[in-house]
């Protein structure tokens, strides 16, 4: 099989499994911001049990040994996947991320509320998580 995408017809299977992932592939994966510096690794996905969409990624920061990190959610949106690097690329500053929406070891409630929250703060179109 070929590794050049195919663009003008229907996927192969090989294709379309390659644009599926287990969400327990994604923990741990890197995150990049785009000058190519470590910002910290996808904890958990935040997956919209009606529409099963991701809805945050949720990044975790800091720490040693697994003491002191801290937690992000950020609009899946705003990550895009670099095949080449196997990892994620947020074109955010890392200290807009560090003055974001976080917590350290008890997670909020992610109500409409949070949400509404987490996306004025990132600046992007609030998910409404009442739709199916």
């Amino acid at each position: 099989m070929s590794d050049t995408p195919n663009t003008t017809g229907p996927l192969t299977d090989g294709e379309a499994t390659s644009l599926l992932f287990a969400s327990n592939k994604v923990d741990g994966t890197k995150v990049k911001s785009r000058d190519g510096d470590t910002l910290g690794s996808v904890y958990s996905l935040m997956i919209n049990k009606r529409s099963g969409n991701t809805t945050y990624a949720v990044l975790s920061l800091g720490g040693f040994l697994g003491m002191g990190k801290s937690y992000y959610p950020l609009p899946f949106q705003l990550l895009t996947y670099d095949h080449v690097a196997d990892g994620y690329i947020v074109t955010i500053d890392r200290r807009l991320l560090e003055g974001g929406p976080s917590w350290a070891s008890n997670s909020p409630e992610f109500n409409q509320a949070y949400a509404d929250r987490v996306s004025n703060y990132y600046g992007v179109t609030p998910v409404d998580l009442t739709l199916s």
